[in-house]
């Protein structure tokens, strides 16, 4: 989440000031730890579902409503920018770790 916020700010030519991360990435994290809690992904943090999806999917919903309630922008480009991220790195690495590890056991 940290990289996407950095490279989103150093893309906009924005101060990478600490402050400056944090005012950007609170909502998205926020959104995250709703979305672990909600789908209990410590239990198996590797499923695509229901963890991967949930998580994402709550990273993103409740990022963005976050955001319209701190007055930050969400024009339609950054909600697919931010969408198509967190995907690749919250759904990414699930991916490859069910490919590595082989289908499911009964």
């Amino acid at each position: 989440m940290l990289v996407f916020v950095t490279i989103g700010r150093a893309s906009h030519e924005e101060a990478a000031s600490l402050p400056g991360i944090a005012s950007t990435a609170w909502p998205f994290l926020a959104g995250l730890a709703v979305g672990w809690l909600v789908t209990r992904a410590w239990r198996r943090p590797e499923a695509l579902l229901p963890a991967g999806v949930g998580v994402w999917v709550s990273t993103v919903a409740v990022g963005m409503v976050l955001r319209v309630v701190a007055g930050q922008g969400t024009a339609v480009s950054f909600i697919v920018v931010a969408s198509l991220f967190t995907a690749l790195f919250l759904l990414g690495w699930r991916g490859v770790a069910t490919v590595v590890r082989g289908p499911a056991r009964a």
